[in-house]
């Protein structure tokens, strides 16, 4: 007689092996998802503190605030979109990224004479 000495594994076992890893994959993509959204939600808020940075450097050599940062001090992070607006005594910049899946997608700050929220970064 021949001996029946088989080595590996049966198809039930694969499957339940393919299972696990799909059931495993469905638990952990949405939490990669996540992660993602959150980097871009502090590329918007980098880009928040950079836009105070460029308008105080602005203000130390012009004595005012401007909406529209030259390219030279400051540009923004692929992405993301910038809406300023400002005068001689205080600017208001928005950082909007709409490729971010859950709110908060955007991130504003007011510095200035009469803000009262001077300096804070406020998302939403």
């Amino acid at each position: 007689m021949l001996a029946a000495n088989r080595k590996g594994f049966t198809l039930i076992e694969l499957l339940i092996v393919v299972v696990i890893i799909g059931i495993l994959a469905a638990i952990a993509i949405p939490k990669f998802a996540a992660t993602k959204d959150k980097a871009k939600l502090a590329a918007v808020k980098t880009d928040i503190r950079n836009i105070m940075t460029g308008e105080e450097a602005y203000f130390a050599d012009y004595s005012s605030y401007t909406g529209s940062l030259p390219s030279t001090i400051f540009k923004p992070t692929t992405g993301n979109a910038v809406a300023a607006v400002g005068n001689t005594n205080s600017f208001t910049a928005t950082v909007t990224n709409s490729s971010i899946s859950i709110a908060p997608n955007q991130c504003t700050v007011t510095v200035g004479s009469g803000a009262t929220t001077d300096g804070i970064i406020i998302c939403s």
